[in-house]
C-alpha cells in the first residue's frame, strides 16, 4: 500500500460569468464574441407533441364521461361491488390525471462536447470533480464490483489532476481496504491502457466479457498483444481478490483482525471505531487521479443516518482534502459505462448561461447487459421512469435525484442560492448605478441572493462603528458559521473560498499533516454534526430513511435551483445488479416506505416551504412520494374481478346500452393512442413498457400496499416495521436496527409475506375463470353473454401477474413456496366463507348464478 502519496489541494474554482443586462453594444464587432453554449434544450417535434396532448385531453374527457355513466347507473343486485369499483375508478382516474399534468411538456437535452473541447484548447480549465463511491458491507457487496466501479472512474476521459475518488466504507471492513489496495495496483496498468486505446467500457469485467472479432474489426497486432497481457493481469487480480474474500469469510479471530504490522484493525467493532483515511493512489498530477479510503468515526449513542450521513462525511472530508467544484456520487455497483460521462455533466454545470443555476445533473441508471434480461420478470429496467417521467420533469424545473449517478454543484449542497441576474429595473433600462452607495447596495443584494441558509456577514463598513462593536459583530458571525457548518475552521474556509468571504485555504502540499489531522479528528467525527444544521438545512437531508435523496433534491428546487437530465447516446452508468425476488421486493418496499414517510412528515411537498418552486414541479414531487396510495384501489380493483366471477355478480349493469358501449370502446382506443404516442416520443419499446406495467401491478399489490399500512402504522404508533430478506443480519443492519430501537420500537417481518397479496389475487382470478367457464359450459350459449366482460377483466389481471408467478416457481426458493401455500389457504377460506354466507342469506327462489 502506497503511504507516500502527498495531498495537494485543487486550485480555486474559476469564477463563473455573471449575468448582465443586454446593452446596445452587444451586437458590435469591437467586443469579444459571446461564449458558445455548452448545452441546449431540444424540443420534441411539434406534430408528435400536439398529437400526444390531444390524445391525453381526449382520454381525460372520455374518462370523465365514463365516470359520469358509472355514477349514474348503479348495479342494484351488486350494490357493494359497484360502489367499491366506482370509488377505485375515481381514485385511479385522479391519480392518472395528477401524473399526466406534469407530463405535457417533455424535453430533451443536447450537449456540445466540441464546444467544451474548444474552450479547453483555448485555455479554460475543466472544473475539478470529487467522486463519492459508497459501500457498507463487503459480505453482501462483492469487492469485485466495487473494484470495477473504481477502475472505471479512475480511467474516465477526464484530466487526472482534476479528478479525485473517495470510497466510503461504512462497515469499517479491512477486506474492503485490502481490496482497494489491490485495485490501486491494477489501476497503474489499467488506466494508461484505457487512455492509450480508448476502450469502452472502462470497467474491466464488462469490457473483457464482450466478444471481440479481431479479424472483422482489423485490430492492430500491438493492441491484441497488450489486451491479452492486460486480461491476464486482470485474471490474476481476480484470483488475489477472491483469496482475500475467502480468507475474510473464515472464522473471525477472537481478538479481531490484525493488520500486517501486528496492530489490531481499528474497525473490529463496526459500531464503535475511530475515523480512518488512507491515500491509496495519485498525487494530483497528470498521471493518475487521487484515490482515498474513508471510514467515518462511529460511536455508541450517536445517530449515523445511514447513507446520507456517510455522504455528508465525504462532503466535508473532500472539501478539506481536494475541494472539487462538483461532486458525483455512485453506488458500489454502478460503473462508468461512458468514459465521457464527466464531460457530459460539465456541459451543463460549466455552461456560461445556465451553469450557475444548475444544482445537479442526473443521469439515467441502466442495468447491465445480460442475455437473460428479456425473459427475466424480475429485471426492473425502469424504462418508463427514466425515459418518460424524468424527461417530463426536465421540461419543468428539472428531474429528481435518484440516489446515484448524479453530479452536484458543491455550493448547492452547502445551502447557497443560485446566482441571479441584477434587479429588474437594471435589466429594463440597461443603466448602471455608479455611485458608491448604489454599488454597495447592489453588492449587498447580490450576496444575499447568493446565500440561502448560509450566514452572511454584513459587508458595509460603518465609520461610526467602534472597534469593539466590529469585533463583537465578527465573533457573532463566526458563531453563526460554526452553528451552520461546524467547528472546523479549515472546512469553513474551503466552503467560502469561491466567494472570497473567508479567504482561500493554503495549498494542501504545504500543510499535508495538519490537513489530514483536521480531516480525521474533526470533520468526520461522530459528534461533528451536533448542534449544527447538517442534514436539516443543507447537505443530504436526514429524517426520511431511504427517501433522503428525494428530500435533498426538493430542498434545492425549493430554493430556486434547477436540475438537468443528461441522456447520452451511450449510457453513462450501468449496474451490475442481477435482481432476485427478495431483493426486488425488499428494494421496492424500502422506496415505498420512504415515500410514505415523506408524505406523512414535515418534508411533504404539499406543505413544505419553498416559494421559488414551480407549481407543476411541486405536483411532480407530490406524485413521486404519493404513488403508494394508488396501491389500495389497484389491489381492490384487481380483486373485484375474482369476486365478480366467484359470486356470479357484475360491477356493470346487465343492460349496457349502445351509447355506453361506444363510450367504453372510445375510451379504450384513447388509452391505446395516448400510450402509443407516449412511446413514440420517448423511444421506449413496447416490450419494455409492458414489463414496466407488469412490475407496477406486482409492486402495487405487494410492497406498495404494505407500505401504506406500514407508513400509517408508524405515524400513529411510532413502531417501525422492517422487512428482512433472509435470516442472517449483517453488522450494518444490526447497527441500523439498534439506532431505530433507540428512537422507537421496531418489528421485523420476512419479505415472503409481501408475496401473499399478489399471489392471492392471481389465484382468486384463476379460480374465478375456472368457475365461470364451467358455468358457461353447463348452461349453454346464452350464459356466455354476461360472462364476457368479467372474463376480459380477469384476463387483464392474470396477464399482469402470471409472469410474476412463473418467475417465483422458476426460481424454486423456499420463501415463495410458503407464500403460495398461504395464498391458497387464504383464497380457499374466503371462497368457502362467501359460499356459506350467500347460501344462508339467498332466498329459496333466487335465480342467481351458482358458484359451484
Amino acid at each position: 500500500m502506497d503511504d507516500s502519496v502527498s495531498l495537494q489541494k485543487a486550485p480555486p474554482n474559476t469564477p463563473e460569468p455573471e449575468l448582465r443586462a443586454p446593452s446596445e453594444n452587444d451586437g458590435d464587432d469591437d467586443g469579444p464574441p459571446p461564449p458558445e453554449p455548452l448545452s441546449s434544450k431540444v424540443q420534441l417535434p411539434s406534430a408528435q407533441l400536439s398529437l400526444y396532448r390531444a390524445a391525453v385531453v381526449l382520454r381525460a374527457v372520455l374518462l370523465a364521461l365514463f365516470l359520469r355513466y358509472r355514477v349514474t347507473h348503479p348495479v342494484q343486485d351488486a350494490y357493494g361491488l359497484w360502489l367499491t369499483s366506482v370509488a377505485c375508478e375515481c381514485w385511479l382516474a385522479l391519480s392518472w390525471l395528477a401524473a399526466q399534468l406534469t407530463k405535457l411538456s417533455p424535453t430533451n437535452r443536447a450537449t456540445h462536447l466540441h464546444a467544451l473541447e474548444k474552450e479547453e484548447k483555448d485555455g479554460r480549465t475543466l472544473a475539478s470533480v470529487d467522486v463519492f463511491v459508497t459501500a457498507a458491507d463487503s459480505s453482501r457487496e462483492p469487492p469485485l464490483a466495487t473494484a470495477n466501479t473504481l477502475l472505471s472512474v479512475l480511467a474516465a476521459d477526464y484530466p487526472a489532476g482534476r479528478l479525485a475518488c473517495y470510497v466510503s466504507d461504512d462497515g469499517a471492513d479491512m477486506l474492503l481496504l485490502e481490496a482497494l489496495a489491490e485495485t490501486a495496483r491494477l489501476a497503474r496498468r489499467w488506466v494508461p491502457f484505457c487512455r492509450a486505446h480508448g476502450v469502452e467500457p472502462r470497467a474491466p469485467e464488462p469490457y473483457f466479457a464482450r466478444g471481440v472479432d479481431y479479424l472483422r474489426e482489423k485490430v492492430a497486432p500491438s493492441f491484441v498483444k497488450e489486451r491479452r497481457a492486460m486480461k491476464r493481469e486482470y485474471e490474476q487480480f481476480k484470483v488475489r481478490l477472491n483469496s482475500l474474500v475467502a480468507r475474510a469469510r473464515k472464522a473471525r479471530p477472537e481478538d479481531g483482525w490484525v493488520m500486517s504490522d501486528g496492530t489490531p484493525w481499528p474497525g473490529n467493532d463496526p459500531r464503535d471505531h475511530p475515523a480512518m483515511i488512507q491515500a491509496l493512489l495519485g498525487s494530483g498530477d497528470d498521471e493518475l487521479p487521487r484515490l482515498f479510503y474513508v471510514s467515518r468515526e462511529k460511536g455508541p449513542g450517536f445517530p449515523h443516518h445511514g447513507k446520507a450521513g456517510a455522504m455528508n462525511a465525504l462532503l466535508r472530508v473532500s472539501a478539506v482534502l481536494t475541494n472539487g467544484d462538483y461532486v458525483l456520487n455512485l453506488d458500489y455497483d454502478h460503473y462508468v459505462n461512458n468514459s465521457k460521462a464527466f464531460r457530459e455533466a460539465m456541459c451543463f454545470l460549466m455552461d456560461p448561461a445556465a451553469g450557475n443555476r444548475t444544482c445537479f445533473v442526473q443521469f439515467p441508471l441502466r442495468p447491465a447487459v445480460h442475455a437473460a434480461d428479456d425473459v427475466d420478470p424480475w429485471t426492473n429496467r425502469d424504462s418508463v421512469f427514466f425515459d418518460v417521467d424524468m424527461k417530463c420533469m426536465d421540461g419543468i424545473q428539472g428531474p429528481v435525484y435518484v440516489g446515484s449517478g448524479c453530479c452536484f454543484n458543491r455550493k448547492a449542497l452547502y445551502g447557497f442560492d443560485p446566482a441571479m441576474a441584477d434587479d429588474a429595473d437594471d435589466l429594463e433600462t440597461g443603466r448602471r448605478k455608479w455611485c458608491c452607495f448604489g454599488a454597495r447596495e447592489r453588492r449587498k443584494r447580490r450576496l444575499k441572493r447568493t446565500m440561502s441558509v448560509v450566514p452572511l456577514l454584513d459587508s458595509e463598513d460603518d465609520d461610526e462603528e467602534t472597534e469593539g462593536a466590529k469585533r463583537r459583530r465578527l465573533r457573532s458571525y463566526r458563531a453563526a458559521l460554526e452553528r451552520h457548518f461546524g467547528l472546523s475552521p479549515l472546512f469553513i474556509e474551503s466552503a467560502f473560498g469561491e466567494q472570497g468571504l473567508g479567504g482561500s485555504p493554503q495549498p494542501a502540499a504545504m500543510v499535508a499533516s495538519p490537513v489530514l489531522k483536521e480531516a480525521i479528528i474533526n470533520v468526520i467525527s461522530c459528534a461533528y454534526e451536533e448542534r449544527t444544521k447538517w442534514g436539516k438545512e443543507f447537505g443530504w437531508i436526514y429524517g426520511a430513511d431511504a427517501g433522503d435523496s428525494v428530500v435533498t433534491a426538493f430542498r434545492m428546487h425549493a430554493r430556486g435551483w434547477a436540475s438537468a437530465y443528461c441522456m447520452p447516446l451511450r449510457p453513462a452508468f450501468r449496474s451490475y445488479g442481477e435482481c432476485s425476488p427478495s431483493e426486488m421486493l425488499a428494494g421496492a418496499s424500502r422506496r415505498a416506505v420512504a415515500a410514505m414517510g415523506i408524505l406523512l412528515s414535515r418534508h411533504c411537498p404539499l406543505w413544505a416551504a419553498g416559494t421559488r418552486m414551480k407549481p407543476l414541479q411541486r405536483l411532480a414531487y407530490v406524485n413521486h412520494v404519493a404513488y403508494p396510495l394508488a396501491s389500495l384501489p389497484l389491489t381492490v380493483y384487481c380483486a373485484l374481478s375474482a369476486a365478480c366471477l366467484l359470486a356470479g355478480k357484475s360491477i356493470f349493469p346487465n343492460d349496457v346500452g349502445y351509447d355506453a358501449g361506444v363510450l367504453l370502446v372510445l375510451l379504450l382506443f384513447s388509452v391505446i393512442a395516448s400510450v402509443a404516442l407516449e412511446l413514440k416520443w420517448s423511444g421506449v419499446s413496447l416490450r419494455a413498457w409492458w414489463l414496466d406495467e407488469k412490475l407496477r401491478v406486482v409492486i402495487g399489490t405487494s410492497a406498495g400496499l404494505v407500505a401504506v399500512f406500514q407508513g400509517i402504522f408508524r405515524a400513529c404508533t411510532g413502531i417501525d416495521v422492517g422487512f428482512s430478506t433472509d435470516t442472517t443480519t449483517t453488522p450494518v443492519e444490526e447497527e441500523e436496527e439498534e439506532a431505530t430501537t433507540m428512537h422507537g420500537s421496531t418489528l421485523s417481518v420476512r419479505w415472503s409475506n409481501l408475496l401473499v397479496p399478489p399471489i392471492s389475487v392471481l389465484l382468486g382470478n384463476l379460480a374465478g375463470v375456472v368457475v365461470a367457464v364451467s358455468y358457461g359450459v353447463d348452461h349453454g350459449y346464452e350464459s356466455w353473454s354476461p360472462l364476457v366482460w368479467r372474463l376480459l377483466f380477469a384476463a387483464w389481471v392474470v396477464a399482469h401477474l402470471q409472469g410474476f408467478l412463473r418467475g417465483l416457481l422458476a426460481r424454486r426458493e423456499r420463501a415463495p413456496t410458503i407464500a403460495v401455500l398461504w395464498s391458497v389457504l387464504f383464497v380457499s377460506i374466503l371462497s368457502l366463507l362467501w359460499v356459506n354466507v350467500q347460501t344462508y342469506y339467498a332466498p329459496a327462489a333466487a335465480t342467481q348464478q351458482p358458484i359451484f
